[in-house]
Formats: C-alpha cells, structure tokens, sequence
C-alpha cells in the first residue's frame, strides 16, 4: 500500500499512456484491416494523453527530474546553495499553487462545455491541469519545508560550532593564564 502511495503519480500516468496506447493500436488496426475506425477512440486517447503528460509532470518534479530546477543551486557557491534551494522551492509554491488556482477557474469555465465527439464534460480534461499543478504545489511546499528545516539546522549547527570554539579559545586563554 505505501509503494502504491508513494509511486501514485507514476502508476496513474503509466495508466493513462497505456490507455493511449491501447486505443491507438486498436483504431490503426481497425482502420487498415477493417476499413472502419472506433469513432471515439481518438477524443478518448487524446485525452488520456493529456492526463499522462500533465500527471507525468508532477511525477517528474517530485523525482526532481525538470531540467530547470537544479541549474541556480549549481552556479551559487556552496554556503548559499540551500538558502538558493529554499527559495526556488518558495516560488515554486507561489507559482504552481497560482496556475492551480487559474486551473480552478478554467475547470468552472468548462463544466457546461461537451466534448466534441463523446459529449462529456471538457472539465474532464481541464481537470488534468488542475490535479497536476495542485500536486506540483504540494511536492514544492514539501521541498520547501525540507530545506527550511536543513537550513535551521546547519544555522544551528554553525551557532553551536561558534559557541564551541569561543568555550575552546576560553579554555585556552585559562590554561595560558594559569
């Protein structure tokens, strides 16, 4: 149950891609052996790929796999590199919980709006956006909270090294004195 947890994203995106596949396959091979096509199976893969991509998306960030993420923390020096850490994943909250909000609005606006050939709802498709940036903004904040509390503990690690050294050169100055 946890693996099923914790590698949700990836079986969910695995799923929808499988889907795309599946009805592709199934529509060339109806089309060049039987001269007609499933009409629907085009929306309903190209849907699903919408679903794959976009939870794929979420899946990568949460692996850390977008190119982007990592470039600012390489070039800082090494003292600032998780202060940098910190506030990449800090706007990355503010930005991906911001397009997930727009993806709420953009979910309302198409509710009443039916697909062209199954006739559903489009929600159903703007909905992908909206579960993909929510997703990103919690694995952002998750990020975030991690590199808040790494960043504490190495300024707590350093105030404990500075009192440690004062103690020592105190120690030092005794023994001289004495």
């Amino acid at each position: 149950m946890k693996k099923l947890i914790k590698n949700f994203e990836e079986y969910l995106s695995c799923f929808f891609i499988s889907i795309t596949v599946i009805l592709v396959i199934i529509n060339v091979i109806m089309r060049y052996i039987f001269n007609s096509g499933i009409f629907w199976t085009e929306e309903v893969a190209t849907y699903s790929f919408v679903w794959s991509v976009f939870i794929g998306a979420s899946a990568a960030y949460k692996k850390r796999l977008h190119i982007g993420i990592d470039l600012l923390t390489r070039i800082v020096p090494e003292k600032l590199k998780e202060l940098s850490k910190m506030l990449i994943n800090f706007f990355m909250v503010l930005i991906n919980g911001y397009i997930a909000y727009l993806s709420i609005i953009f979910v309302r606006e198409t509710v009443g709006r039916p697909t062209p050939v199954l006739g559903v709802s489009s929600a159903f498709v703007s909905t992908a956006l909206l579960v993909s940036f929510s997703l990103m903004t919690f694995h952002a904040a998750h990020f975030f909270v991690k590199n808040l509390l790494i960043f504490i503990s190495d300024e707590k690690e350093k105030k404990l090294r500075r009192a440690e050294q004062k103690m020592e050169l105190n120690t030092e100055i005794k023994e001289e004195v004495i």
